[in-house]
């Protein structure tokens, strides 16, 4: 069995777990046995024609599926699964696509998230009196 995280907007449809264990050998037959055990799920990831919906972003460790084999990509039990959901109209999230793509694991976390990531993107720090050794270690 993998784990599969999943966001905080698609945790209402899968009864508001943040992970969940399914059997399933590639991302494909994960998705799939995730979709029949919470149907409510199947609309938000797949469209009509049964395809990945294009702003559905799946990670397997660290590794963006679309850049490995896809649906096919192998799935071991000891990998770690993210369905990250693109954000829609870009600029009003405050975060560009590449930073999106940057912090994608801190956006998965329920105690960061989207807002917390751009709280700390227009946060700044002020360090005084760090002095030779300490100024390599504030970088």
């Amino acid at each position: 069995m993998a784990t599969l995280s999943l966001p905080t907007p698609l945790r209402p449809y899968a009864d508001r777990q943040a992970e969940v264990s399914i059997d399933g050998s590639t991302v494909g037959e994960l998705l799939s046995a995730l979709t029949e055990t919470f149907p409510k799920l199947k609309n938000h990831l797949f469209a009509d024609d049964g395809k990945l919906r294009s702003f559905v972003n799946v990670y397997v460790n660290d590794e963006d599926i679309r850049h490995l084999q896809k649906s096919e990509t192998p799935v071991n039990a000891s990998d770690q699964v993210s369905i990250i959901p693109a954000i829609a109209g870009g600029s009003d999230a405050g975060l560009s696509p590449e930073e999106i793509s940057r912090y994608s694991r801190h956006l998965i976390l329920p105690e960061l998230g989207m807002e917390g990531q751009k709280k700390l993107k227009n946060s700044s720090v002020l360090l005084v009196g760090t002095g030779g050794l300490g100024s390599p270690a504030a970088m």
